[in-house]
């Protein structure tokens, strides 16, 4: 690629899209393609094919997906399935029928077993079943790397798929019925530290920022508003508990799984050094005996518990965290093997305290 390359990112308003953005911006490429939801639907086919005809772009990366954390993949399983395996079929096709000359497929970590072994392989793919919270999303991320690989195969093209790790940063997901952990224990936190002093009018700009607060979450910050003899508002009263009173926030699980994170900056670089590997580096990535595949991570992971009261810290929330065992955890670990990626020069540069720090920040400020 060079800075007068074509180059169309599908999904640029999300998370990982708006972050491949700021780094072409930040390197001074100049031909960026985007389209928002009402002016492309992704999961028509003949829309896709009609725009891929018409702007012929050269570097495709497929960023657009339908994503979500436990409680959205639990809730909306048809919908996970159905539209990813639509946007990513017609962006795939359509990248062949172009000529396209390089594809990045976003993929996601859950693809790999449930019980796979740690750290996980590239070569651990469909090596045992999937994890049942969130297997449909995982399936339809399954074809889209299949679908790289035969289209390799059958046509020579040069689709290469990514799998990320847990992603978080600027531009993330706080809707807290469809969000992932990391973005979801932010919110929770920050609106408990605003409870626990009185900060109401921030509660009510940050609902009207980020959606509605599930009725659980309202309940808490009316306890730890009355636990520290703050005025509540009429319309917290009455969920305000008048015995038991601790300063509390409630998680889904035991707090024992462990993740991995990587800030979405990261990512997006990882993802243009792929793009721009030479032809026999990139060859080697698309060997037919592993799957056109390879991991993207920071190595490193962490308890949920020790992320909870981490995010506390950098949040300032000073009150009890408990985890509700009743709800589901989750696969247990999920740590990739990076080393592929590492050996051809790339390493994470992002701290999770700076990160999720920096992610505090701008979340604030919307």
């Amino acid at each position: 690629m060079n800075q007068n390359s074509l180059i169309y990112i599908a999904g640029h308003r999300g998370l990982v899209g708006s972050a491949l953005v700021r780094k072409f911006k930040e390197k001074g490429f100049q031909n960026l393609i985007t389209r928002g939801h009402a002016e492309l639907d992704l999961t028509r086919q003949s829309d896709v094919e009609a725009f891929f005809q018409e702007e012929k772009p050269e570097y495709v990366f497929l960023a657009a997906a339908r994503v979500g954390g436990i409680l959205a993949n639990n809730t909306y399983p048809a919908e996970f399935i159905y539209i990813n395996l639509a946007i990513q079929t017609n962006i795939i096709h359509a990248a062949w029928k172009t000529e396209v000359k390089r594809l990045l497929f976003l993929g996601s970590s859950c693809i790999y077993p449930r019980d796979c072994p740690q750290p996980m392989k590239e070569e651990y793919l469909l090596t045992g079943p999937l994890e049942p919270t969130n297997e449909p999303y995982a399936i339809a991320k399954i074809a889209g790397i299949k679908m790289c690989q035969s289209y390799n195969r059958q046509y020579g093209t040069h689709f290469m798929s990514v799998m990320p790790t847990n992603l978080y940063g600027p531009n993330d997901n706080f809707n807290l019925e469809t969000s992932h952990v990391l973005p979801a224990m932010i919110r929770k936190l920050h609106l408990a530290r605003l409870a626990a002093v009185g900060g109401w009018d921030g509660i009510i700009k940050d609902e009207k920022s980020f959606g509605a607060i599930p009725k659980d979450i309202v309940t808490n910050l009316a306890v730890i508003a009355q636990y520290h003899r703050h005025q509540i508002p009429d319309f917290f009263k009455s969920f305000a508990s008048t015995s038991n009173l601790s300063a509390s926030v409630n998680l889904w699980g035991t707090g024992v799984p462990c993740r991995e994170f990587l800030h979405v900056n990261d990512l997006a670089d990882a993802c243009v050094f792929i793009m721009n590997l030479n032809e026999k580096d990139f060859a080697s990535l698309l060997a037919y005996c592993i799957p056109a595949l390879i991991n993207i991570g920071s190595g490193r992971e962490i308890s949920i518990k020790e992320l909870a009261l981490l995010i506390g810290d950098i949040v300032g929330f000073e009150g009890e965290i408990i985890f509700d065992k009743t709800m589901p955890d989750g696969t247990l670990q999920k740590l990739l093997d990076v080393s592929r990626l590492t050996s051809l020069g790339w390493k994470s540069k992002i701290s999770l305290k700076d990160g999720i720090r920096s992610t505090y920040d701008s979340y604030k400020k919307i």
